[in-house]
């Protein structure tokens, strides 16, 4: 049996909260990394909307990044028991925060390829990685097996020609459609991110992603 939310799981709002580090889902009752958590706020209309970049005013509940721990606290009224008070939680509110994460992270690699941080295209995602300057690969998620099969065999075989303990991440969070709108450019199916702290944004909020689709197993790809 899930517990109810509590009054208390409610933070101070954003600027009494800067040193947080972890907060308590009202769904599971369990405490977790910020990073693994979504923020929910009320809007003054009265509906309760994700707080993903946890800016925006008033105070805040927190729900595991899961589609299933958002829409169980829909089903269960945690919201209006939570904000201790009457608010609008709309039945789709699960699946408009995943499309909000996905344009979050649309958001972020388009500042990645606006800072220069990004090559998109197979033979320079391949140079990049012979070159040791990809940090992450990406593939489209619906991009064809044998280029990303190519392409990750490259991932491990430079990993291992030079000692590195961990290779670099391979994320398919995105569809082919929505790394063109990110990278203003068509038929994009691989990139590679480059150095630099663009690229680190897009990374948490992509991995945020897969998790929030994952059911909060896991953070890879």
């Amino acid at each position: 049996m899930l517990a109810i939310a509590d009054p208390a799981d409610l933070d101070g709002g954003p600027r009494t909260n800067r040193s947080a580090t972890t907060r308590m889902c009202a769904v599971t009752r369990q405490v977790r990394p910020i990073g693994e958590l979504i923020r929910f706020v009320v809007a003054p209309s009265g509906e309760v909307v994700a707080d993903l970049k946890r800016k925006l005013p008033g105070r805040g509940l927190w729900i595991s990044a899961s589609h299933a721990a958002v829409a169980e606290a829909v089903r269960r009224h945690q919201f209006s028991r939570g904000f201790k008070r009457e608010v609008r939680a709309s039945a789709s509110l699960a699946d408009e925060t995943g499309q909000a994460l996905v344009r979050s992270a649309i958001e972020a690699l388009a500042m990645v390829a606006k800072a220069g941080q990004v090559v998109a295209g197979f033979a320079k995602v391949e140079e990049a990685l012979l070159r040791h300057q990809a940090t992450a690969l990406l593939h489209a998620a619906d991009g064809a097996a044998d280029g990303i099969r190519k392409l990750d065999a490259m991932v491990r075989k430079t990993a291992a020609d030079s000692g590195e303990t961990r290779e670099i991440p391979v994320m398919t969070a995105l569809a082919s459609a929505e790394l063109d709108l990110a990278l203003g450019r068509s038929n994009v199916i691989h990139a590679a991110l480059l150095a630099g702290p663009a690229s680190g944004t897009f990374l948490s909020r992509s991995q945020l992603l897969v998790r929030y689709r994952d059911g909060g197993q896991r953070q890879g790809s």
